[in-house]
């Protein structure tokens, strides 16, 4: 039998099935009642809406969404010559257009994370990708004399983004737990890569099929828009902390502060976020860069021509948003299959494996600079590598923070990682790598080939970055169990005790009975 909130039996449903209402699920013991009456064609529809909110379902949506946000994000960065040529713009002017973005995307993310603690998370993320995508669709239209009216346009898109990387992990947090939590964060994290990589190949497609570069930031918020309502339909509000199998309802937290003060003494959440500012420092100068370095160093080899025209080639930005798809799923099914394998051989599998990678692609990320010189093609397969190791540790540090933090705490401690990941690594990045190459250029007469090895010796900076990073993971594995167990412990500190009673609300009044 399944039972609506207002009394009514929905056809089709055998004896055993649970007793649903619009806010969750209760126990199959309740008996039938001959008051019981057919339901009615809206709450039929409600009742299938229920059995749709699945969290297989719900992680999907999520997951699709954070496509889209990462999307959105690099879409720029596939057109990036144009913007360069529309608005007459330097390396580091170009630069400037990740740095705002990134800049007003940290300062919102400790802000949704004290209201994703808080509040209902899904009605945040739904407005969140609805004021993205619009802003996005609006700063197409932006005309070539006001660059600074489309550098905001983009610090506007960065608040959007933050709401959505700051409360979805929470969500998938709270719906699975152990290896499930780690498989479907891996899924949920594949967005980074895959998104990325099809934001250029959708930024560059949509240009070459409409020969003007606006309309790459005209498809997106489309898709955005359709996300959003998919969210406040299908994925629920599960209760905080509700996968982790926790008898009764664990309190919520005083107060933002003494989440604050809590996660500063932590130090796996500590060292484990230095760590993601080093991965974020690389990707936010190597996702706005490369493709011009790139496309520089066939300049220099003479294989295509300098970008004058209206509508400069977008090969380099092709493949390199197709090589971003592949090694990110790549990455994150290697990182999940191999932190699986060392679980059995050492509890400190998750921070050694996110270590080990972040050390072999900084190897193979030096060796790009070596070799584009005289073949792209040498210098397609350093990245390809050095891509690869790099996003294995994409869901394995989503998941550290996981075992780390409390469930109350988990959104503010995944914003304020935002935070601190993109404040020390791509907030400043890409305008500093662009300043950095500027500066060099200055230095002697201009020329193809100073521009690119001057864009090349900036770039040169992110592999030092990322040895930093993985000493950063060497230094949560030290600590690692120490704060799994305190979060542990803590957990069942703050659990309140189960009710001892449900009640059942009807048209006719409450009715209470023995759980």
């Amino acid at each position: 039998m399944c039972v609506e909130s207002d009394g009514c039996e929905i056809e089709g449903c055998s004896s055993s099935d649970e007793v649903r209402t619009l806010s969750g699920s209760m126990s199959p013991s309740l008996k039938p009642s001959p008051d019981l009456h057919p339901c009615k064609p809206g709450q039929k529809f409600r009742a299938a809406l229920l059995k749709c909110r699945s969290p297989a379902a719900a992680a999907g949506i999520l997951s699709f969404g954070n496509v889209l946000n990462y999307m959105d994000r690099y879409t720029v960065a596939g057109v990036l010559l144009d913007i360069q040529r529309h608005y007459e713009v330097t390396d580091s002017g170009a630069g400037l257009l990740q740095t705002v973005f990134i800049c007003s995307f940290m300062v919102a993310a400790p802000i949704f994370g004290y209201l994703g603690d808080r509040f209902n998370r899904k009605v945040i993320l739904s407005c969140g990708i609805f004021f993205w995508s619009v802003v996005t669709l609006l700063s197409s239209f932006i005309c070539k004399e006001h660059y600074w009216l489309f550098v905001l346009s983009r610090g506007l898109v960065g608040i959007g983004e933050s709401s959505y990387s700051s409360i979805s992990p929470t969500i998938i947090g709270d719906l699975y737990t152990n290896n499930s939590r780690t498989m479907m964060l891996s899924v949920f994290y594949l967005a980074i890569p895959l998104g990325s990589g099809l934001g250029y190949i959708l930024g560059s497609g949509a240009k070459d099929a409409a020969e003007d570069w606006h309309f790459a930031l005209r498809v997106s918020p489309f898709l955005g828009i359709t996300v959003s309502a998919l969210i406040l339909v299908f994925v629920p509000e599960p209760k905080r902390g509700s996968a982790d199998h926790m008898e009764g309802r664990i309190k919520a937290s005083p107060s933002w502060i003494s989440d604050m003060k809590a996660l500063a003494k932590n130090r796996s959440y500590v060292f484990s976020s230095l760590a993601s500012a080093a991965v974020s420092f690389a990707t936010g100068a190597f996702g706005m860069l490369i493709p011009i370095y790139l496309f520089r160093a066939q300049v220099v080899q003479k294989e295509v021509e300098a970008c004058t025209k209206k509508v400069c080639s977008s090969k380099d930005s092709l493949i390199f948003g197709a090589i971003t798809c592949v090694t990110g799923l790549l990455g994150v099914v290697i990182g999940a299959a191999t932190t699986r394998f060392c679980r059995r051989k050492t509890e400190r599998a998750d921070p050694l494996v996110c270590a080990v990678s972040m050390l072999g692609s900084a190897i193979f990320i030096c060796l790009i600079f070596v070799v584009a010189k005289n073949s792209i093609v040498g210098a397609y397969v350093c990245i390809f590598i050095g891509e690869t190791l790099l996003f294995l540790n994409w869901a394995i540090t989503a998941d550290i923070l996981m075992f780390v933090v409390i469930p109350t705490r988990r959104a503010t401690a995944v914003a304020f990682q935002s935070f601190t990941s993109h404040l020390l690594g791509d907030a400043g990045s890409p305008y500093l790598i662009g300043r950095i190459s500027d500066e060099i250029q200055k230095s002697y007469a201009s020329s193809e080939l100073w521009k690119f090895l001057s864009l090349g010796y900036a770039l040169m900076l992110c592999p030092f970055i990322i040895v930093l990073g993985g000493m950063f993971f060497l230094a949560t594995a030290l600590f690692f169990l120490d704060d799994r167990e305190k979060a542990e412990q803590l957990k069942k500190l703050m659990q309140e005790p189960p009710p001892s009673s449900v009640k059942v609300i009807s048209k006719r009044g409450p009715i209470c009975t023995d759980v």
